[in-house]
């Protein structure tokens, strides 16, 4: 029999057995006990059939909608694994996996795998989506509306037709604003139409760009749960023009751009130890089961230890992650320890356990992760965790403690794997950083 018939065919089936089941239980044959039993088994099977809605596997076109009328687009890749319906996040060269994808009757509910983000939707047809994109913040959440068609696998129409400038390089950018500029540095790679790649900044970079170059019209995007963003541009003699951003519901700013190999960034110290201190650190928090750690525990005497400043709110923070806890599982036999101290949104122990606990599983993190007791947006939070060091500026940023117990460097040099060459050389240096010191 095949699917449809059958599922066509269960609510007379169901309908039946609980007429006899009624009929057993009036005439005192079946007890009650074993009637409701019956009952809720017919009732779980039934919503299952209900929540299995079908949705068309491959490629869908997902759009995140501005009051403005823009839209910020991404790609979803739908499929089957193992049974369950699971999709990718799609940006240029990043599939990020989404596991937790649960149907219910015509709804959808879908959480992301790292940061406080999630979906609620509903299943228009088994190629269409509607609802909302739901992002925790420090004091409200952002809500935006949210749809996904199947019928549409591009990222970006060629509105222009072919494209009649290469972007290909690097690129000295400056975002606009009320306090006048921003450095930034482009790198950009393109084939035919198809771009990729990232905006580096002195506090981060934007992960995975993914776009085209349709006539002289750049368009990029992201999404990752936290960022979502839109880029446009006009390119003309090796200039980029008109160029604007679109940012989740912020404000658009303006950005410029001109090529130039030589393209980099400020070269400065964001966070350094005081005058006066030796580089000894002193503190304790408690890890994600409420074991109180400290920096002065056994296990981190005579070791390298590596500390990671970061945050569950942190998209660069989660491709550190990803490479620190890969970096320790395969180093720490040589003398490496690693502690990640966390700054929340909230001091809601709770909330911040439960997000820090996506990283852990997400990235395998063996090494503790500390939750500090004050939030990200406490103008005093480096004072009161690591009184030690001048303000954190940006996260991540990692100190760097060598085996005579004393901070040896404080860097906030690290770029994702989106920003290719930038990403190797970070991966180069601080694998020699961690060799010198451990030959100590």
């Amino acid at each position: 029999m095949s699917h449809l018939a059958v599922t066509i065919l269960l609510p007379y089936i169901f309908s039946s057995h609980y007429q006899i089941i009624l009929s057993l239980y009036r005439t005192k044959t079946l007890p009650m006990y074993k009637a409701i039993s019956f009952f809720g088994l017919f009732a779980l099977f039934s919503f299952s059939v209900l929540a299995d809605t079908p949705l068309r596997p491959g490629v869908w076109r997902a759009s995140i909608h501005r009051e403005d009328g823009k839209a910020i687009v991404f790609n979803l890749d739908i499929q089957q694994l193992k049974g369950q319906t699971v999709l990718y996040i799609v940006n240029g060269l990043e599939r990020m996996l989404v596991k937790d994808v649960k149907a219910v009757k015509d709804s959808l509910f879908i959480d992301m795998p790292v940061f406080e983000s999630s979906f609620k939707l509903k299943i228009e047809s088994k190629d269409s989506l509607s609802g909302t994109w739901i992002k925790r913040g420090a004091l409200k959440d952002n809500e935006m509306p949210f749809t996904a068609s199947a019928k549409q696998a591009y990222r970006f129409l060629p509105v222009n037709g072919e494209a009649r400038a290469n972007v290909s390089g690097k690129w000295k950018i400056d975002f606009i604003n009320s306090k006048g500029t921003e450095p930034a540095v482009g790198t950009f790679n393109q084939k035919g139409s198809e771009v990729t790649g990232s905006i580096l900044t002195p506090t981060g970079d934007y992960r995975y760009l993914s776009g085209t170059v349709t006539g002289d019209l750049l368009q990029l995007s992201t999404f990752d749960g936290v960022h979502a963003m839109y880029f446009t541009a006009t390119v003309k003699d090796n200039a980029l023009l008109d160029a604007k951003v679109f940012s989740s519901k912020a404000p658009v700013q303006e950005w410029t751009g001109i090529k130039d190999a030589n393209a980099s960034l400020p070269d400065e110290k964001l966070t350094t130890l005081k005058d006066g201190e030796d580089g000894t650190l002193d503190f304790s928090f408690q890890d994600l089961d409420g074991k109180q750690v400290s920096i002065k525990d056994k296990r981190f005497k005579d070791k390298v230890v590596i500390i990671q400043l970061m945050g569950s709110w942190c998209p660069n923070c989660m491709d550190e992650t990803a490479f620190m806890s890969e970096y320790y599982n395969k180093n720490k036999q040589r003398g490496v320890e690693m502690i990640g101290l966390a700054y929340e949104y909230t001091t809601d122990v709770q909330r911040s356990r439960t997000s820090l606990r996506k990283f852990q599983k997400r990235f395998d993190v063996k090494y503790p992760l500390l939750i500090t007791p004050v939030t990200v947006t406490d103008p005093q939070r480096t004072e009161k965790t690591l009184p030690q060091i001048t303000p954190i500026k940006m996260f991540p940023t990692t100190l760097i403690v060598g085996r005579d117990g004393k901070i040896a460097e404080i860097t906030t040099d690290f770029f994702g794997p989106g920003t290719g060459d930038y990403y190797t050389k970070f991966v180069t240096e601080f694998e020699t950083k961690i060799n010198k010191l451990l030959s100590k």
